[in-house]
């Protein structure tokens, strides 16, 4: 593997500054804008293929398995992540569908494929082919990604209809609830090593 570079420059205000060493708990910050500009990354190569492959697991079983049911009228309704986005679609707000479905499903699993894709090729010491386009759409699809979102309105739906309607979160939630707790820490800062970690 090739030594890391000597020099690191801030991504808010481009400083330019000689690469630091630091401890396990240390960071070091942008004199300018103070911004954090280094750490220690947290997981190791091999820990961040692992959890992306799980986090491939769980969007699959959240395209699978519900995430909220709801008791009306002695039926049963429940919805997937994908149910989700296309029942937007058979209104007049078709537009709002198709962005859901890109934000919820399509963003994501782009993703995770890139992740296991460069992941794995790292885990020998190798860059990926299309490592650079690769790595520039990581970082392109991150605030398009809107699990989080998607979340925190199911979890509202939940509360908002109990006492209404008999409404129950379902296995599809709790997954929902890891997997956006996952893709927040493996397609975060940590992926950025990769530039520096492999040739």
């Amino acid at each position: 593997m090739p030594e890391p570079s000597t020099i690191i420059i801030c991504e808010y205000c481009d400083s330019a500054y000689q690469h630091p060493v630091l401890g396990h708990d240390e960071k070091a910050h942008c004199v300018r804008c103070g911004a954090i500009i280094s750490r220690p990354a947290w997981l190791t190569v091999e820990q961040l293929l692992a959890l992306s492959v799980t986090a491939g697991m769980l969007l699959t079983f959240l395209c699978l398995y519900p995430i909220m049911s709801v008791h009306t009228r002695g039926q049963l309704q429940e919805a997937t992540l994908i149910d989700a986005a296309t029942a937007l679609a058979h209104g007049p707000v078709i537009f709002m569908a198709l962005m859901a479905a890109f934000a919820t499903v399509l963003v994501p699993a782009f993703q995770v494929g890139l992740l296991i894709w460069l992941l794995s090729y790292a885990c020998r010491g190798k860059r990926a082919p299309g490592f650079q386009w690769a790595m520039r759409n990581l970082e392109a699809l991150r605030p398009w990604s809107m699990l989080e979102v998607f979340l925190l309105g199911a979890l509202v739906t939940v509360f908002k209809l109990t006492g209404r309607l008999e409404a129950e979160p379902a296995l599809g939630l709790f997954a929902l609830g890891f997997l956006s707790l996952l893709m927040i820490g493996v397609a975060g800062r940590d992926i950025r090593m990769l530039w520096e970690q492999v040739s």
